[in-house]
């Protein structure tokens, strides 16, 4: 009996960045489909424009109507706009934010029914996307009111380090009144989780960071540490959460104190994600954790400067596919084991419940 090869649900993103570009050529490597079977979400049309442009000829996509009808050796593509579409390279346009929505939604639909296995979304342009239907700072935010979820975390992926944000796509000037007790706890107790079932990490250690610089110093310089962020980790370490801090961002990241931990949890979006796109921004994946699906995305945007030149690296594409592979093998197996009563000391030697 052949073994089931994970659907792999693909978004298109916005038509006039670098989503197509990334996208084929991470599909044009014959390994993704020696992995999995991947169904873009999207237009033939806009496909076979960047395929030109990209003098990309050999490749070719499998139209297909439902995922039911995926060629498992193919690369499919499922219309979902108007052949109307009409690809304005680099710029923000109504049609390009129309064209994003139809294939977000068209792969959410075909995530619920069971009929695709896990999502990899390229990037959209978080303003032309705004619609009745879309009233959201971005991806992360969305896929959590589709899957009704509370608890998710935006969780930045790479070989080198795991970042996490308590505050993701919030103003500056919101930030500190938005960092309390029980979000950081929430947000510790997804992470713990997150390391268990979905990266297979025995006992997991969690480096948390302090809002303020240096800290706090002892209050000297704001007191969010004593009285908010050192309770929760306290109280996650009650809970049996491997949970250490808070530690300074800037030491921290400066001096390779990270490369003990197997996470990170930043308090807000800078303070994680410049350093970790300092070390890995072309290789970075996105990953919602918390959901009940598995959703992984590029550690990049559009790239309007960079569409049509034929220069963008589908590294982070790529590797946004492989970790959804991953999850998905890893859930698949964490969920086993659980079922097993013979099995259950494994999860035991894990540090879960």
């Amino acid at each position: 009996m052949e073994q089931h090869k994970i659907k792999v649900g693909i978004t298109h993103g916005d038509i006039n960045g670098i989503g197509y570009e990334v996208i084929i050529k991470a599909l044009a490597d014959s390994r993704i489909l020696e992995m999995c079977t991947p169904i873009v979400y999207g237009s033939s049309k806009v496909a076979a424009y960047y395929r030109k442009a990209m003098e990309s000829e050999i490749f070719t996509f499998n139209n297909i109507s439902t995922a039911k009808e995926a060629n498992p050796k193919r690369a499919n593509i499922i219309n979902c706009v108007s052949d109307d579409v009409r690809v304005e390279l680099g710029k923000s346009t109504k049609q390009a934010g129309e064209a994003s929505l139809a294939a977000l939604e068209a792969a959410v639909r075909d995530l619920k029914s069971g009929d695709i296995d896990v999502v990899v979304t390229a990037p959209i342009n978080k303003e032309n996307i705004q619609s009745e239907t879309f009233n959201f700072p971005g991806h992360t935010e969305y896929f959590a009111k589709e899957f009704g979820t509370k608890n998710f975390l935006m969780l930045m992926v790479s070989d080198i380090l795991k970042v996490g944000v308590v505050t993701g796509h919030v103003p500056v000037s919101q930030v500190a009144g938005m960092i309390t007790k029980e979000r950081i706890l929430n947000d510790l107790r997804v992470l713990h989780k997150v390391m268990l079932e979905d990266f297979s990490i025995r006992k997991p250690r969690i480096a948390v960071l302090g809002l303020n610089p240096h800290a706090g110093d002892g209050g000297v310089i704001g007191d969010e540490e004593e009285k908010i962020i050192l309770p929760a980790i306290r109280k996650a370490n009650e809970e049996g959460i491997i949970a250490l801090g808070p530690y300074p961002a800037d030491g921290f990241f400066g001096s390779g104190e990270f490369k003990k931990f197997d996470a990170t949890l930043a308090m807000f979006h800078d303070q994680g994600l410049i350093p970790f796109k300092s070390f890995a921004f072309d290789s970075g994946v996105n990953f919602t954790a918390g959901l009940p699906i598995i959703r992984t995305s590029p550690g990049h945007g559009t790239a309007y400067g960079l569409a049509g030149t034929g220069v963008a690296s589908e590294e982070s594409f790529r590797n946004a596919i492989y970790l959804a592979i991953d999850v998905y093998e890893n859930r698949k197996r964490y969920s086993e084991l659980s079922k097993n009563p013979l099995l259950r000391h494994e999860i035991d030697r894990t540090g879960g419940e």
